[in-house]
């Protein structure tokens, strides 16, 4: 006989039945002992003698009974196979768990974020953070399938690649091979994806994982996380939006079962989102509209702003086009340029970014020049991008949507780490492994790395 899920036993009421999970629930009423046996698809009742009074909570357990219809007085709405429970006939434990260091019953939001993270396996056993990660899944397959068939190619760019200025920190890897040279983890697939549509693949999209070494928040998780990554060659900025916005009206509406706030999304100067709302992360919505998705463009952003030291940095990055009629300003006031950038909004959350991307050498390595970058440092940290540009380039454009923040808005959570399977701690620990960790002085000298402790 092979296994039944919790799930499908409602409709196998008086048939025979394997069953195995997790004890969920036990509850002793003399002679009958009631069991909650939670597996992945839900929960079932078990009913049988004293003996089940031995068991625990966490005991991983298999059982062989009989489906049967519940006592009318007994049923549980709740449930989902709340008219039904099996009669135990057979039992044997598959492993027996110790005692639980929290409840995994409850939300879990009342636990402290270390302890969690530290016994994350138990923690994502929670409902909710199971429901999370399925529907993760669900809006991850269904964007896939969506961008395919619209003509998408998905290829995966590397994750071991060059350290360049993008607007974060990066994280660095040490060669073995090429001792006092690093590697860097992507902050971004972004100089590849351009690569890409230099090769004339017109139409990428990847689901991926990207590092920044830069502090956390509750909508930006520390070291790594995953963004649903587009570029497409011949292409005007409308376009780009077009697409992006009826792919999350259909992820939205199908998958999620949201309604979105406005059709189509409004889209807003940065210049008006600053003026009425003081943030270009804004939230539209009213109180009798607090469950729908309020999505908004914003657009016309400055190319360049400065940062709290005066210097002149990238308001997305460095690859981003100037309007056309603002590039003669690039010599005159650079801060007076406007750009083909585009960001999403959603509830108050930055949700996307992109841009159309600057496809001249000469005037890419103009923004360099103006960043502060020297025609050295152009040609060492950007030379292969340049030198690429100058064999036929086509006009290209894309987009990065935040797959955790995205999940975030659509399962009303506030923060990243509750739709992760294993998010880092804000102090930068990851989840169960406690790395960073020292290594093995072995490794070091592999590496020619020696430590020098201050």
């Amino acid at each position: 006989m092979g296994r039944t899920l919790a799930k499908e036993t409602p409709k196998k009421i008086g048939k025979k039945v394997n069953l195995c999970g997790w004890v969920d629930r036990r509850r002793d009423h003399g002679k009958l002992v009631f069991i909650d046996l939670k597996d992945r698809s839900g929960v079932v009742q078990i009913v049988g003698k004293e003996k089940l009074g031995k068991l625990r909570i966490s005991d991983v357990i298999e059982i062989r009974g009989t489906v049967r219809k519940r006592p009318k007085d007994l049923i549980n709405p709740k449930l989902a196979t709340g008219k039904v429970e099996v009669k135990v006939e057979k039992i044997g434990i598959l492993a027996k768990s110790e005692d639980l260091p929290f409840d995994i019953r409850s939300d879990g939001y009342q636990i402290g974020e270390e302890t969690r993270l530290k016994y994350r396996y138990l923690d994502l056993r929670r409902s909710r953070l199971v429901k999370n990660l399925e529907l993760r899944h669900q809006v991850a397959n269904f964007v896939r399938k969506w961008l395919s068939d619209k003509g998408f190619i998905e290829i995966e760019t590397p994750y071991i690649s060059k350290a360049t200025p993008e607007g974060s920190r990066d994280f660095l890897v040490p060669s073995r091979l090429q001792p006092g040279k690093f590697y860097a983890l992507p902050q971004a697939p972004q100089q590849y994806k351009q690569l890409l549509m230099v090769a004339g693949f017109e139409k990428y999209f990847q689901i991926a994982r990207v590092f920044r070494d830069e502090d956390p928040r509750a909508d930006r998780a520390y070291g790594e996380y995953t963004q649903i990554d587009i570029e497409m060659s011949f292409v005007s900025q409308d376009e780009i939006l077009e697409l992006v916005e009826s792919m999350l009206t259909d992820v939205s509406e199908k998958v999620v079962g949201k309604k979105i706030y406005k059709k189509p999304f409004p889209r807003v100067a940065y210049a008006e989102a600053i003026k009425k709302y003081g943030d270009d992360r804004f939230d539209m919505r009213k109180k009798e509209n607090a469950d729908a998705l309020a999505f908004a463009w914003v657009v016309d952003f400055p190319l360049f702003e400065k940062t709290e030291t005066k210097e002149i940095s990238p308001s997305h990055n460095p690859f981003t086009a100037p309007k056309d009629k603002d590039i003669p300003l690039l010599d005159k006031n650079p801060l007076k340029v406007r750009s083909w950038q585009h960001d999403l909004v959603c509830n108050g959350y930055e949700v996307a970014g992109g841009a159309i991307r600057i496809t001249d050498p000469e005037l890419q390595a103009k923004v360099f020049k103006i960043l502060g970058h020297s025609p050295k440092e152009i040609k060492r940290k950007f030379g292969h991008l340049l030198k690429a540009f100058k064999y036929g380039v086509p006009p290209h454009g894309g987009i990065a949507l935040s797959l955790e923040r995205l999940m975030m808005v659509f399962t009303d959570e506030k923060n990243t780490r509750e739709v992760t399977a294993f998010p880092m701690t804000s102090g930068g620990q990851t989840s169960v492994m406690d790395a960073p960790s020292e290594v093995d002085e072995e490794q070091l000298k592999e590496l020619k790395i020696k430590i020098v402790k201050k």
